[in-house]
């Protein structure tokens, strides 16, 4: 199975990385995954770009395409004026409108302040309903304080536990991706494409 782990840190090092790396080390200890990083503070620019001229650059595209072909994803912000970043919002703007539909993703954030955790439930929890990916019930919110305490290592493993088993149950039923012809265009049956969709 194949995770993918999106971080929007800024700055190096970042809590944000080091809350996505906890997690994902997690979740590789209860499912055998195969774990992919994109950074976006190193795709700002080509987000910025995509966004106006509607191409992903080589780097953006690749990051893309890993998304959109995972098994599950984990996602992590930090808290900007009471929301996730910009940057993170634009990186999930560019991506094809059903890319996360039925997959499952972990939603996590870092801040200075325990006061942003729900940034989690009216932001980050709407944004990926709205994707029509299938959030994990327990999501993770790392403030200052969390680090070393014993309350984040116990919602860290819980957190990615209930993403394996999803991402277990899910990628057993999902019907094999067909692969894109030599134009770049890709045949997809009726039948398959309808039991898709009814799934």
């Amino acid at each position: 199975m194949k995770l993918v782990v999106v971080s929007a840190g800024l700055s190096v090092p970042s809590s944000t990385r080091l809350l996505a790396d906890r997690l994902a080390a997690e979740v590789d200890r209860k499912a055998a995954v195969d774990i992919q990083i994109v950074e976006l503070r190193e795709l700002a620019v080509e987000i910025a770009h995509h966004l106006t001229n509607g191409f992903p650059g080589r780097k953006l595209a690749d990051a893309l395409d890993a998304v959109t072909g995972a098994d599950g994803l984990i996602v992590v912000t930090p808290v900007f004026s009471a929301s996730y970043s910009g940057l993170f919002k634009s990186f999930f703007d560019v991506l094809e409108k059903d890319a996360l539909a039925g997959k499952p993703v972990l939603v996590a954030a870092t801040g200075g302040s325990a006061r942003h955790s729900l940034v989690l439930e009216h932001a980050m929890r709407p944004l990926f309903a709205y994707l029509r990916a299938v959030v994990v019930p327990t999501a993770v919110y790392a403030a200052s304080e969390d680090w070393g305490a014993e309350g984040l290592a116990a919602r860290v493993e819980r957190a990615a536990g209930e993403l394996a088993v999803l991402m277990s149950g899910l990628s057993a039923q999902r019907p094999p991706v067909p692969k894109p012809l030599a134009g770049g265009f890709e045949v997809v049956p009726f039948e398959q494409r309808l039991n898709a969709l009814r799934g």
